[in-house]
């Protein structure tokens, strides 16, 4: 059992249900035996069927009342795993959103949409089947031995001592199919990273010649995730044989006896008959249980997964008031430092800048040069180091504050295009938004002329199954969602044209620059030509800022900034 599970809210009330149903459960078994022995009992000493109306009748009843605790017991199950899940999805989803884009680079795209999807489902069943088994393991044996042990003593042993023999087999097997299992989870946490991030390049790779070798990549990963769980299958079909061979072996010993007894007088038919009905009800629980281990071991992983994403500590987090920024607000950063734990050296180092009012703040740079580390961390989702924050003259710790991020709106390389309809794909963080205001929207975006050529419009289904966008119309979907929310006023791009061609980018480039006005914009980028419209370029290099100024001011210091452009423009005017 995962200690994680004691965690889990309403645990403790959910394993005392289960122990009183399991008790109720084993007291109705033992009562239907009694009963169902009582009839057998007295038919065999050929008394009247009609004498057989009253233990036949509570045979029935009891038969009954232990089903209506299965039923119950399985509809409080089923709701308290749905409960589970649904919250485990919201925890899991607030803290990665909390952890920011640094979790799903490190732990894979692939494998956070597996463990929010799938994951969470095999998370529910694990709940829902391994709960109910574990407690009835330990109850149902123990009630009927206790009263087994009131008929006949040599019964009551074998049974004793046979238990401890199956449950040794179990844990045996059970071993071997967890490291399977975990091999199997492996490979599919490969396949899933494999599969989501060539499905989202699929696109470049058949551009660039690469589809059919990326096709074999797949194939090869498949291969393996199938090898993997044909092996866990064949652990567990082992695992079930093993179970009915030990219990059927230990069920014909315990009729060995009986029988024996019943030759030699020392036993008669009624205790006779009850151990023998009770004898696979005692094994019973433990049969279940190995039966469902084995479909609960990859809900079990997830939870694992789940649990250790859980249990990673949130960046320290500002509770601080901030006022919304105007054009009269100020920031001071001094000391900016961002240290990764796999990193040798730091990603930011000694960043700082002033920024005041409605300014347009280009970040430029080579890859790896630390742009989009900043802007991760002007996001609040990178923790910094050693860092003043002077923010309207107040000092606050970190930009991990809700109200800092609720002013912020961030547009990245490939925004997300939700499966559902153009319309709420526009207004998806907009939700009250007429149909005027998204179709004004979509106006300045200038995607008014791609809706008009679509079959249903706005009601068109994009993302997902639905109609393909080119990268050009996912930014301008971005663009339409920024235009619907005008009280967000700063803007971070984290290189939203680096995928496009020039001629795409330029006609994005006229549509974005309106969208700039009135606001703090930190705009990342290794495309020289967006400088011209900034009011204050950051050069960064390795980290730092090596240069900071406007265009005309960087280009006659003749430095880093000067170097790019001359490198950008291969020495000629332009």
């Amino acid at each position: 059992m995962d200690k994680a599970l004691f965690k889990l809210n309403g645990f403790k009330r959910t394993i005392g249900f289960l122990f009183v149903m399991a008790t109720l459960q084993g007291v109705f078994t033992i009562l239907q035996a009694i009963y169902l022995a009582m009839t057998i009992t007295n038919l065999f000493h050929k008394e009247q069927l009609a004498n057989q109306l009253l233990p036949m009748s509570l045979f029935f009843i009891f038969f009954m009342l232990k089903q209506t605790i299965i039923y119950f017991r399985e509809k409080y199950m089923k709701r308290f795993s749905m409960k589970i899940g649904s919250d485990l999805r919201k925890e899991l989803n607030t803290k990665l959103f909390n952890l920011g884009p640094n979790i799903t680079a490190t732990e894979g795209t692939g494998n956070m949409v597996t463990l929010n999807l799938e994951g969470i489902s095999n998370v529910e069943q694990y709940v829902q089947l391994f709960l109910p088994k574990v407690v009835n393991m330990s109850v149902i044996p123990i009630l009927i031995f206790i009263y087994t042990l009131t008929l006949d003593t040599t019964s009551a042993l074998i049974l004793l001592l046979v238990l401890p023999v199956l449950i040794f087999f179990l844990i045996l097997l059970g071993i071997a199919a967890r490291v399977k299992a975990d091999k199997q989870y492996e490979s599919y946490q490969i396949l899933s990273n494999h599969f989501v991030d060539s499905l989202r390049g699929l696109k470049t790779l058949r551009f660039l010649g690469l589809s059919k070798k990326y096709d074999r990549n797949i194939k090869k990963v498949s291969e393996q995730y199938r090898k993997a769980t044909m092996g866990t299958l064949a652990i567990a079909f082992l695992s079930t044989f093993a179970l009915e061979f030990f219990t059927s072996i230990s069920i014909a010993i315990v009729a060995l006896f009986l029988g024996l007894g019943l030759i030699k007088g020392t036993l008669v038919l009624l205790p006779s008959l009850i151990i023998l009905i009770l004898a696979p009800e005692y094994f019973a629980p433990i049969r279940e249980f190995g039966a469902d281990y084995h479909a609960t071991l990859d809900g079990k992983n997830a939870f694992t997964a789940i649990s250790s994403i859980l249990a990673k500590p949130l960046y320290k987090q500002d509770q601080k008031e901030i006022t919304k920024w105007d054009a009269q607000s100020t920031l001071n950063i001094k000391n900016l430092t961002v240290q990764h734990e796999e990193a040798n050296q730091p990603s930011l180092h000694d960043v700082k800048f002033t920024i005041r009012g409605f300014q347009n703040v280009g970040i430029i740079g080579a890859s790896g040069s630390g742009k989009s580390t900043l802007i991760n961390a002007l996001s609040g989702f990178v923790e910094t180091k050693n860092t003043d924050i002077l923010l309207n003259g107040e000092t606050i710790s970190s930009f991990n504050n809700k109200n800092w991020q609720n002013q912020i709106y961030y547009i990245p390389q490939h925004p997300y295009i939700f499966h559902n309809t153009i319309r709420n794909n526009v207004a998806f963080y907009t939700k009250n938004s007429t149909n005027k205001q998204i179709e004004n929207a979509c106006e300045r975006a200038g995607l008014s002329d791609v809706i008009a050529s679509l079959p249903n419009g706005y009601d068109e289904m994009i993302g997902e199954t639905g109609r393909t966008l080119s990268g050009g119309q996912e930014q301008r979907i971005a663009l339409a969602r920024a235009f619907l929310d005008d009280s967000r006023k700063i803007l971070l791009f984290d290189e939203p044209t680096a995928h496009l061609d020039i001629e795409t980018e330029w006609e994005i480039k006229q549509r974005m620059l309106p969208l700039f006005k009135n606001r703090l914009v930190f705009f990342a980028t290794h495309r020289l030509h967006w400088m011209m419209d900034m009011d204050l370029i950051l050069v960064m290099d390795h980290g730092e800022i090596v240069e900071q100024g406007t265009h005309k001011e960087l280009i006659a210091k003749k430095g880093y900034y000067y170097q790019l452009v001359k490198q950008q423009s291969h020495g000629t005017e332009a």
